[in-house]
């Protein structure tokens, strides 16, 4: 077993026992002792528990090890510069754009710390920020799969019948107009048209717009309506109401759906949200009318129409060079 040297034991025992962290043997004690009195001063003062003061010490003590290789040998002497060398360091190493962000993360943190105890004059890492991370975006349903979703009948629920005819008109209308959930949720009777086949919808922000509403979505809503006078009360404005004779909750249409996915055999399961992508991911198939799709979803931004429904941008930058007059005018001279 390797000795401790005298210094890095000196340093170790700033710490409170309780944290039990092992000491780092390698390190110079100008660079260990800011870290340790870091860890005291998180778990005396801001309570933090010794579990984020492990990974603390784990993720400060790596980028402290790493810049011994450039080489500085105290905090003072880490500057803005540095601090993206280090990030990029361990993004070539491999470090996944959420890992890094964690460690840039507790590395902001202690340098705040240093500047509060006067050690630093300027945090370096105030503004280096790790790679973008991919945003995982939700899979889709396929045409097949929202028919077999789609394809309920009372005769799998003869209890009660009004929940299947309650749950396929929300499903439909989901489906139809790509509604978030809590539109859906919030959805009043004066809100419905149906001799003109339109809703209105309040989204984010408080935003309102007009959507049509498909032939089979109307079907379904009047086989809906013509028992929910059965279930609600004549002052309850909501479309949607559960047995309790109350506007629908969110979580109880989040468990109806993945209830449906499940009966009607789906091997992925059945989200709202899931609705919503496979309505868009089909619109702009069917379409390829990506400014269409941002206003029926509702998007104050078409980039966030974009990164929805997975459009590359490749496609993008090629409807622009064919349609738009300046690029048509540039690829003639060219």
């Amino acid at each position: 077993m390797t000795t401790p040297s005298k210094n890095n034991i000196a340093a170790g025992n700033d710490l409170p026992a309780p944290c039990d962290l092992p000491i780092q043997l390698d390190l110079p004690v100008q660079l260990l002792k800011p870290i340790e009195r870091f860890l005291r001063y998180i778990t005396s003062e801001r309570q933090l528990s010794l579990h984020t003061a492990r990974n603390y010490r784990r993720h400060l003590t790596l980028f402290a090890e790493q810049m011994l290789t450039f080489p500085i040998t105290e905090w003072r002497a880490l500057d803005a510069s540095q601090v993206r060398k280090l990030a990029t360091l361990n993004h070539k190493l491999g470090l996944s754009p959420r890992s890094l962000a964690t460690k840039l993360s507790a590395l902001r943190s202690f340098c705040d710390y240093l500047v509060l105890q006067g050690d630093l004059s300027a945090n370096p890492a105030k503004g280096v920020s790790a790679p973008r991370q991919h945003k995982s975006l939700p899979k889709n349903l396929d045409v097949d799969e929202i028919n077999q979703l789609l394809a309920v009948s009372n005769a799998e629920e003869k209890d009660t019948p009004f929940l299947v005819l309650r749950d396929k008109a929300m499903m439909e209308l989901m489906y139809s107009a790509g509604l978030r959930l809590d539109e859906l949720v919030n959805l009043d009777l004066k809100d419905v048209k149906l001799a003109d086949k339109t809703m209105r919808v309040i989204g984010k922000g408080d935003k309102q717009r007009q959507l049509p509403i498909g032939s089979v979505a109307i079907t379904a809503l009047k086989e809906w309506l013509a028992v929910r006078g059965e279930y609600a009360d004549s002052a309850q404005p909501a479309l949607f109401v559960s047995q309790l004779r109350r506007r629908i909750s969110h979580r109880s249409v989040q468990s109806r759906m993945a209830k449906w996915g499940q009966q009607q055999t789906l091997t992925s399961h059945v989200h709202p949200h899931k609705l919503r992508h496979s309505f868009a991911t089909h619109m702009l198939e069917s379409s390829g009318d990506l400014r269409a799709v941002q206003e029926l979803l509702g998007h104050a931004s078409i980039s966030t129409t974009q990164i929805y429904t997975s459009l590359d941008f490749q496609h993008l930058a090629k409807v622009y060079d064919a349609a738009h007059p300046r690029a048509k005018k540039k690829n003639r001279e060219d």
